[in-house]
């Protein structure tokens, strides 16, 4: 029997004189993958395995994350953080690309595409850290205190218990997290360094927030996907009403039952939103909802109505 072909390869560039981690798959229009706050390029391999097809894949662990290097003193900033990436793009020779980003790493692709406008050609968010969702501003005082910062560096060493606890929250049912995510994220935190740059991260939290606001203006006509769970407690649903008043070429799909890490826990729905948009002309953006077959619960303090299955989202409303 042959052996098995990897879907992807580990790849090793030089950003800025340190060593970045890539996953590449796949051949077409390049589509650059951006991980949240404690995720990893590790987390779109579902997404790889479906989009490769379609596009040519390079999933980024920022440096300081994932299998990227350790760098002391690293700028946490959206500024220097979106800089490197249009860094990375250069070491791999994309002169421009498909964006695609999730929670912190939409920030980061938001502010990518405010700052270097001509590199990016679309945008795929999802759920991403804006200034007009608050759900995490308590923790992000509590985390920037002494005591807070001391609980957070210890805390990949918690009783599993604990930290199972936390993952279930970020899902819609904690029964779709995949198998071996925890550990995986997990081990990613033990690595020195890793908590102090996401506590660096989390300290500049507001200002980096007000300084996207002031951007994002910039970023209106780049054709934007975003996708939501309707059960996400991390970024607020409601934001993205705010979010599309901004961005005039933005479409909302909202998948029903899920969390705030949608390509992993509806992965089939996920895929088949993001290449269905990607094969259309993205000039022409209607507002609509995905009907995903889950449990549906209606986002609590929402704005955004319900209608039976599926909620028709209003542009600019």
């Amino acid at each position: 029997m042959l052996p098995m072909v990897p879907k992807y390869q580990d790849k090793a560039i030089n950003v800025l004189g340190a060593r970045m981690h890539v996953l590449r798959a796949g051949d077409g229009p390049p589509l650059l993958l951006v991980h949240g706050l404690v995720g990893a390029a590790a987390n779109w391999k579902k997404s790889i395995d479906a989009l490769a097809p379609h596009a040519s894949i390079y999933a980024i662990d920022q440096l300081n994350m994932g299998k990227s290097q350790r760098v002391d003193s690293l700028d946490a900033s959206l500024e220097a953080t979106a800089d490197r990436l249009a860094a990375a793009m250069d070491a791999l020779n994309l002169t421009q690309a498909d964006i695609a980003g999730h929670s912190h790493g939409g920030a980061v692709a938001l502010m990518l595409a405010a700052r270097h406008q001509e590199r990016v050609r679309r945008l795929i968010l999802f759920a991403p850290a804006n200034p007009y969702s608050h759900p995490a501003d308590r923790l992000v005082r509590i985390f920037s205190t002494r005591i807070g910062r001391l609980v957070a560096k210890i805390g990949p060493n918690l009783p599993a218990r604990l930290q199972q606890a936390g993952l279930n929250r970020v899902y819609g049912d904690p029964s779709r997290i995949p198998d071996g995510c925890l550990q995986g994220y997990i081990e990613d935190l033990r690595v020195p360094g890793t908590m102090q740059h996401i506590l660096t991260i989390v300290q500049g939290w507001f200002a980096n927030m007000a300084r996207l606001e002031r951007v994002l203006p910039l970023v209106a006509d780049v054709p934007t996907l975003l996708l939501w769970g309707d059960r996400d407690c991390a970024v607020e649903l409601r934001s993205a009403t705010q979010l599309q008043r901004i961005l005039r070429r933005s479409e909302l799909h909202v998948i029903r039952g899920g969390g705030h890490v949608l390509f992993e826990e509806f992965p089939e729905e996920s895929n088949r939103i993001v290449l269905d948009w990607l094969r259309r002309d993205p000039g022409h953006c209607p507002i609509i909802a995905s009907d995903e077959p889950a449990r549906v619960r209606a986002p609590r303090r929402s704005s955004i109505p319900t209608h039976g299955s599926v909620q028709p989202l209003t542009h600019g409303t």
